[in-house]
């Protein structure tokens, strides 16, 4: 049912007609799910039934194809019976969510985000303990195979069972879109429509290039395709024949799964022999401000500011500090690695997450810390705030209504100026008083 919460969530509406496609959509299956919140966008009100002319919409999408799609794709090396076997039998895909069609209400888009809202819910203990008995379990059974895969990429075989374990729950979590079929729709009608074009032509790229049939090459919504859940232009860069079939199968093949994770990884910038990194404690008169990759240091440095590890010794060479959640939540020092894991998802906690669960794999117990973080903000005052301090010449990363270690270290310095004691996280106190 995650499609069905994604949906309900970006898409429904509020209050009573919201909670009622929601119960609605609970009480039947996925797909069906899917269809009925389709209806919630499309359909639900006068106005958008008669604004949203689907047969003009899916006639526009047959002339794109031809007309944009088709020589771009060709441009690329895609031949002529590879497109029109691809694309001969496909429509919009309706119960997609993201979608804005000429005519449809105009998406506001999630407004919270798990990972950055509320940080400790993303990494709650629930959400290890059946992942760390199911991945000790895989490890078991894949014993050869991964040491096959240690041997050729120098990764870790737990961090690469914990992203598999993250992305597909060991190759159990449903895989149902076909991914051109997805790409198209959300490349054509989607409400982020430039990220998913580039997407669809490296999906027709792999038809080309791979031993793939159009039907197996399964993907989530937005394109992520097999068990690594690799968009397309992944895939081309890091899928791996594992288990030497001439195929590289990342939706079926196991071998293949975990050497292209691997490979992943190790294309970007895995360093064998060291850790991802430990909880730590950091005492009260260490800044909070000293968060972030820029601003790592000898751990000689941070045993002087007395950060001490809380499972074990601090990780040799040069570490930074990585606080999702500032002061209101638990510390770390994190190597490189962990910046290699964060390329296979642009997020702290996912990053956290992985490295977290590998340590589960090899016995390791929760995470230490207690969460006290705010509850969430909207992300768009997260973003007016994140405006307000570029203009006193703070540097937030990108004002995008996301906590990055940029915005939060950027808080910290805030608070610090203005005779708080800083927290480098922000509550709704702060996005209203930033900037005054």
């Amino acid at each position: 049912m995650t499609l069905v919460f994604r949906f309900y969530r970006a898409c429904c509406g509020k209050g009573r007609r919201r909670r009622i496609i929601f119960n609605k959509a609970r009480s039947i299956g996925a797909d069906a799910a899917a269809a009925i919140l389709a209806v919630g966008l499309f359909v639900g009100t006068g106005s958008a039934r008669a604004a949203v002319d689907k047969p003009k919409v899916e006639s526009d999408f047959r002339s794109w194809l031809q007309d944009v799609v088709k020589p771009a794709a060709l441009k690329e090396g895609v031949s002529e019976a590879t497109f029109d076997a691809a694309t001969k039998d496909i429509a919009i895909d309706w119960t997609l969510p993201d979608l804005a069609p000429p005519g449809a209400p105009k998406l506001e888009g999630p407004q919270r985000q798990a990972e950055f809202a509320d940080p400790g819910r993303y990494v709650a203990e629930a959400n290890f303990v059946a992942l760390a008995a199911e991945g000790q379990a895989e490890l078991k059974k894949h014993a050869a195979t991964l040491d096959a895969v240690e041997k050729r990429f120098g990764v870790p075989r737990e961090i690469v069972v914990a992203i598999w374990g993250r992305e597909s729950r060991f190759g159990k979590a449903k895989i149902g879109n076909v991914a051109v079929r997805a790409l198209a729709t959300e490349a054509f009608i989607g409400a982020r429509k430039e990220r998913f074009f580039t997407e669809l032509i490296a999906a027709l790229k792999v038809l080309q290039g791979d031993h793939v049939s159009l039907a197996e090459m399964k993907s989530s919504w937005a394109g992520a395709m097999g068990q690594p859940q690799f968009l397309p232009s992944k895939y081309l860069e890091n899928a791996v024949d594992m288990d030497g079939d001439g195929k590289r199968d990342i939706w079926t093949s196991v071998p293949d799964v975990l050497g292209s994770i691997a490979n992943y990884l190790k294309r970007h910038g895995w360093q064998p022999g060291r850790s991802w990194g430990i909880e730590v404690d950091l005492p009260k008169d260490a800044p909070c401000t000293l968060e972030g990759p820029d601003q790592a240091k000898p751990v000689a440095e941070w045993r002087k500011l007395g950060v001490a590890g809380r499972t074990g010794a601090l990780p040799g060479g040069d570490v930074n500090l990585m606080a999702p959640a500032g002061r209101t939540g638990p510390t770390f020092l994190v190597t490189p690695n962990f910046y290699a894991i964060k390329e296979y998802n642009e997020s702290d906690l996912y990053a956290l997450f992985v490295g977290h669960l590998a340590d589960r794999f090899k016995g390791g117990g929760p995470i230490q810390g207690k969460w006290t973080t705010p509850k969430g903000v909207a992300r768009s005052e997260i973003a007016l705030m994140q405006k307000r301090l570029e203009r006193q010449g703070h540097d937030v990363g990108t004002a995008d209504g996301l906590v990055g270690f940029r915005t939060r270290v950027a808080v910290g310095r805030w608070e610090t100026q203005n005779g708080r004691a800083p927290t480098c996280f922000p509550t709704a106190d702060d996005v209203k008083l930033i900037g005054r």
